[in-house]
């Protein structure tokens, strides 16, 4: 057969690292704005939106079957928030190219990717360099074996970026047909001209470099990725496959490659069930022998290009002006605001060339000054940034200096590494690609070049911070009232940086909420208690104490004196400074503790506005998780409070409202409201329980129907999911439990008619992988007249079909 199918996924979506707290999160850019400082802590959100992205459903049984057929690439930070929060998902990939190696002559699916998805032809050379070398090196650790192609963010590609794929190894790459300058026949004279995508995406093509290497081009179906994007091709995975087999040239004895390239997110986030029409249409592939599916890997083994090809350069695959989206306003933008401009794009691009040029010299001078060779040791920082333990970075320090550090030069030699990093991830591409400068995607490349330049600063810059908000000035908004990015970074970005003192007064006020422990861990900083005191008088609470604060990233360290008053739900006093004499802190502590006990709280707000001047802080300078579990505390007991007087209204109000549905009547909207927030809480509070009531779920969806009870579909869908997934948890740890067969069994009948479309994929895979492991044996014993099992069997069957799965 000459006929063969490739289906490329890319992940683009960048996941946001929090340059304080070098924490990941995924921010989704195609989700309504919200406050870009929330945290991927809410669970919710998580699952809802990261796991539907990732593949539809997030059903780990069709990431490995799809991704150990089809060619992808994820992002190395992508990765890496995977395998902190969803690791079962995080190793089903890696199992899936381990997989595809089998499948595909030793070639694996999964593809390499520039580091932070940053444009390439608008890099200069070492970034390049690096943005390479660290891709590789984050696919090595993660798929155990060295990447044969590599994605360029948004294809964006010029002959220098491909000279760089090709000096490192990487024998392919994969662009738009848009991209083609021209081609011809390897020994040919003439080259046909190829623009306007006027070339064969069936074939692979040598590209020559003017360095004398070489690397191959795939230029993908353009028309076919179109109508999988945006016209339907995944409502029928038979319409699907057959669209891909139409392609081919019919008669020609020449290896055909069908190649297409899109979004991964594609496959059931954007198109949702797309993911079960990409398996379907696989299956199809195969059982019709349309083609053989294969992987560029495998095909480029077995057919080297007969073909070679030229550049159209600087160019890529969603921007027709070639790659100014990124640094102009060329008039590519999402669509949504056809009367906003793009303006900001060059300003932003040269506020960022220019702080990073401003860093260079520093930088190169002071990283040569600790015996270290600055670029080199910049291309292997990768090493640290996959493991920040002590002993790795200690011994990366060692290898990379050409003399023992003193603590305080490691420090200084950590701060340097970690400027160059933000520097690289400021030009994450998405900061450029929608619509407005004050959006998530820009504030947070603007979070990175704060970070800049903090550490330029503490390192001995110059101020370079008012040069650098005088160039973000010139980058106005689309919205009048956002002003312009030197605004959104005064608003925004100024107040979320951090150092030792603000962690320290983060650890001090979240000493009041947590078991008071020796060593306490905030992020990528630890707190290590040498002295604290704590006070309570009734909802009145104080703690004075002495911490030793250290980040875990740069192993700077502070040793911070503090004290903080509680008045109640989220009114917080506090102080923090560099430790004072030991003298010193003993008069405060008693001065704050006499105060505190003779019940004199504005002498006690006095002596911390005394004792600490400018260095206070309140609920306002805690992280962000911290505010929502104190909010969360206080909330708690209001929250009883408010649905006990609405429970009360409900039931005194209970007939007058049956009536004044049953004869049609408006409901007023009081007793409306008193309605929605009664049922929904009880049904919540019935999926929330470890042994909800199916009789009771019932009663309270037949009220939703009699009431016209608005629901909140995504707050109910999320706990019904996460009910039966842990009860089918329950049951895959104890399989003989037959009252959790049954309560799932009824559960699951009774939410079945309502309009909860809920989406059980976290237990359609423990319910798979039962079937798979102890059903057969199981159902052997019931063929062999085994009563119990047939009894087991028999209900498993049906919780099985309840899940939506076949059996």
């Amino acid at each position: 057969m000459n006929k063969y199918i490739c289906i490329h996924g890319h992940f683009y979506q960048p996941p946001r690292e929090n340059p304080w707290l070098n924490e990941v999160e995924l921010q989704e850019s195609a989700a309504p704005y919200h406050d870009w400082n929330e945290r991927i802590s809410d669970e919710c959100y998580a699952r809802n939106s990261a796991a539907r992205m990732l593949n539809g459903a997030g059903n780990i049984v069709d990431i490995i079957n799809n991704y150990s057929y089809i060619s992808f690439n994820f992002g190395p930070t992508l990765l890496e928030w995977m395998q902190k929060k969803d690791p079962e998902t995080y190793q089903a990939i890696l199992d899936a190219d381990k997989q595809s190696m089998k499948r595909f002559s030793g070639h694996g699916s999964a593809l390499a990717q520039v580091y932070n998805h940053i444009i390439m032809p608008l890099a200069n050379e070492r970034d390049k360099h690096t943005q390479v070398i660290w891709g590789i090196y984050d696919f090595k650790e993660r798929f155990e074996r060295a990447p044969e192609g590599m994605w360029l963010a948004e294809t964006a590609a010029d002959v220098p970026t491909l000279e760089v794929l090709a000096e490192h190894g990487i024998r392919f790459t994969i662009l738009s047909p848009y991209q083609a300058r021209a081609f011809r026949k390897i020994g040919d004279k003439e080259w046909t001209d190829a623009a306007g995508a006027n070339i064969n995406p069936r074939r692979p093509y040598l590209c020559k470099l003017p360095s004398g290497k070489e690397i191959v081009l795939f230029f993908y179906d353009g028309p076919v990725s179109q109508g999988i994007a945006f016209e339907g091709l995944l409502e029928r995975g038979e319409d699907f496959a057959d669209r891909l087999g139409s392609t081919f040239e019919e008669g020609s004895k020449e290896p055909q490659l069908m190649h297409i390239a899109t979004d991964g997110e594609t496959y059931g986030h954007h198109h949702r069930f797309g993911e079960m029409a990409l398996s379907y249409a696989l299956h199809h592939i195969q059982e019709e022998k349309l083609a053989q599916v294969t992987v560029y890997g495998e095909f480029l083994a077995k057919h080297p290009p007969k073909y070679e090809a030229q550049l159209i350069e600087p160019s890529s695959w969603s921007c027709a002006h070639g790659v100014e989206r990124w640094r102009s306003n060329c008039g590519c933008n999402t669509g949504g605001h056809p009367s906003w401009n793009q303006e900001w794009r060059k300003p932003i691009r040269e506020a960022f060339d220019w702080l990073r040029d401003e860093i260079t010299p520093l930088y190169e001078q002071e990283l040569t000054k600790l015996g270290a060779d600055p670029w080199a040791t910049r291309n292997d920082y990768i090493q640290v940034i996959m493991d920040r333990s002590e002993e790795n970075v200690a011994d990366f320090i060692k290898t990379h200096t050409s003399r023992e550090l003193t603590k305080e030069e490691q420090v200084r030699f950590l701060k340097l590494m970690e400027m160059q990093y933000h520097a690289l991830l400021i030009y994450t591409s998405c900061g450029w690609f929608f619509d407005e400068v004050t959006g998530i995607e820009t504030v947070q490349d603007i979070l990175y070049a704060a970070r800049v330049l903090q550490l330029a600063h503490d390192l001995g810059s110059r101020d370079l911070e008012p040069e650098f908000v005088a160039r973000l000035s010139l980058a106005k908004s689309n919205y009048r009232e956002r002003g312009d990015a030197a605004t959104a970074y005064a608003r925004t970005v100024k107040p979320t940086m951090i150092d030792l003192l603000r962690v320290g007064a983060h650890y001090a006020v979240a000493s009041l909420f947590r078991d008071q422990s020796e060593v306490m861990e905030l992020y990528s900083y630890s707190a290590t208690s040498e002295a604290y005191e704590y006070i309570q008088a009734g909802r009145q609470k104080l703690a004075v104490g002495r911490a030793r604060i250290k980040s875990k990233v740069t192993w700077e360290e502070l040793t911070v004196t503090f004290a903080v008053l509680h008045l109640g739900d989220h009114q917080l006093f506090g102080g923090v400074r560099e430790f004072m004499s030991q003298e010193d802190y003993e008069r405060l502590l008693q001065e704050l503790k006499s105060a505190f006990d003779r019940g004199y709280v504005s002498e006690v707000i006095m002596l911390l506005d005394k004792h600490f001047e400018s260095h206070n802080y309140s609920f306002w300078h805690l992280f962000k998780d911290d505010q929502k579990k104190i909010l969360d505390q206080v909330l708690a007991q209001t929250m009883e409070n408010m649905e006990s007087d609405f429970k009360q209204l409900y039931d005194n109000n209970y007939s007058l409202i049956s009536a004044i549905h049953t004869i049609g009547m408006q409901m007023p909207r009081p007793l409306q409201t008193t309605v929605d927030y009664i049922v929904n809480t009880h049904l919540l509070q019935e999926f929330r329980s470890e042994e909800p009531s199916p009789q009771e779920v019932k009663r309270l969806l037949e009220e939703v129907q009699r009431m016209n009870v608005t629901l909140n579909y995504e707050d109910q869908e999320f706990a019904l999911a996460q009910r039966v997934g842990l009860l089918m948890k329950k049951l895959s740890d104890t399989p003989q439990d037959a009252a959790t067969m049954d309560l799932l069994i009824e559960l699951l009948e009774v939410v079945d008619g309502s309009k909860l479309e809920t989406d059980y994929w976290q237990a359609q895979n423990i319910a798979f992988r039962m079937q798979q492991d102890g059903y057969l044996d199981i159902k052997k014993r019931s063929e062999q007249g085994d009563k119990a099992a047939a009894a087991w069997i028999e209900k498993f069957d049906k919780l099985y079909q309840n899940l939506n799965l076949k059996v």
